[in-house]
């Protein structure tokens, strides 16, 4: 029985201690009383646990002060508040023409945030870790926090990854750069890989225009598509990692790839002006179809070219069939357009909307997210954040690491 009870008791323990950690962040100063109300926690445990994080260097205790002309009967109330600079985490989103990088304290609060070139299929391996390692440095840097206090990094990438942290596809790239081990023996940080969806999801319900949606589907849709799943509250990743992956849109009708928003917009401009349209856009990008970009098109739109408003309201057509085919599937209450092309997808909106029962018995609510490119960073920052309240017993501030090795 001794072998059963005390894993059970330690699990009970850091499920308590995230319960604490979760009612504090952001709270200000709780007291005992205050904190029983919000965990559903008896006072002996709570106490105990403060007790715990404060040695920990989670939470400091507050002085008591009572002024001179009051009297209280009895002992004054314990205050506890979390410290949010007690350590750091660091969320990096790996696209396929920049790297960003944020580091954010323990509320999440973004410190800095950095953003380098990075052509992925233009550089050896050697030299992809060195531009994480400038990247990393200088976000630091900025922050004005040494290497020591960052706890968890989270990696977005774009490609599916399994429960074990691993990237799950043969491509070369990522046979010949492995993020995880790359960051974690080069600074022995505690590396966490995910789908860059997948971490835009997480943004979404923490900070964005979706937040507080348990079931809640979010799309990266700028030059491609893939999509990140919640439900009630859970990220959902199938038995391989997989789940999300919109391979199968090769196979709809009226879709017929994986493309994005950003793809399809400019892809169609450039066919309406080698068909040689009457439209602004010829005179955008300067009579070079090659030059033109979906924010040219986005653009002229709201100008009323009838050409670009033509090609928008075909992009809003095709991504009501994605959308669609995603929510039959999964049945979420919102999905949201999210990436480089979510500041303009507003405009798209009402034409989704208008198709959506077309193609399923449950359409959910649409939105444009309010995040623009730093997203999956964003994510990222939460998905590190989640770690390190998950282990808060084992995971703690540099400053207290070897006085509590020593303790213990």
């Amino acid at each position: 029985m001794m072998s059963e009870t005390a894993p059970s008791t330690q699990v009970v323990r850091r499920i308590n201690a995230r319960a604490m950690l979760q009612a504090m962040r952001g709270a200000g100063v709780l007291t005992g009383t205050e904190l029983m109300a919000g965990t559903g926690l008896s006072r002996a445990t709570v106490i105990s646990i403060c007790d715990e994080l404060v040695r920990l260097g989670w939470l400091r205790e507050l002085e008591n002060q009572r002024d001179a002309g009051d009297y209280v009967k009895g002992r004054p109330a314990r205050r506890f508040v979390f410290d949010d600079r007690a350590a750091s985490v660091l969320g990096i989103d790996i696209g396929a023409h920049k790297i960003t990088a944020i580091v954010a304290d323990m509320a999440g609060t973004p410190l800095s945030q950095v953003t380098l070139p990075f052509r992925a299929d233009n550089i050896a391996a050697d030299e992809r870790a060195d531009v994480l390692d400038r990247l990393a440095a200088q976000a630091l840097a900025d922050a004005g926090i040494t290497a020591d206090s960052v706890l968890a990094v989270a990696v977005g990438v774009a490609a599916p990854v399994g429960r074990d942290g691993n990237v799950l596809t043969v491509q070369e790239f990522w046979r010949s750069f492995d993020v995880r081990a790359i960051v974690s023996e080069r600074h022995g940080w505690h590396v966490l890989l995910e789908n860059d969806a997948n971490l835009a999801a997480l943004a979404e319900r923490w900070i964005g225009v979706a937040r507080g949606i348990d079931n809640l589907a979010v799309m990266l849709a700028g030059d491609r598509l893939g999509s990140g799943v919640l439900e009630s509250g859970r990220l959902l990743h199938g038995q391989l990692g997989g789940f999300g992956e919109l391979g199968y849109l090769e196979h709809l009708d009226g879709v017929g790839d994986t493309h994005g928003i950003a793809h399809h917009v400019a892809e169609w401009a450039r066919e309406a002006l080698d068909d040689g349209e009457d439209t602004a856009l010829r005179a955008l990008c300067g009579g070079d179809p090659s030059a033109l970009s979906a924010e040219m098109v986005f653009s002229a739109a709201a100008d009323g070219d009838a050409t670009a408003v033509g090609i928008l309201d075909r992009v809003a057509r095709r991504m009501a069939r994605v959308i669609g085919a995603l929510s039959t599937m999964v049945n979420p209450e919102a999905v949201v357009i999210a990436g480089a092309v979510a500041e303009s997808a507003g405009v798209l909106l009402p034409g989704i909307e208008r198709e959506l029962p077309r193609y399923t018995h449950t359409p959910p609510r649409v939105l444009a997210s309010s995040l623009g490119e730093g997203v999956v960073s964003l994510g990222a920052v939460r998905h590190a954040l989640d770690y390190v309240e998950e282990n808060a017993l084992d995971v703690y501030p540099a400053s207290l690491r070897a006085g509590s090795s020593e303790r213990a």
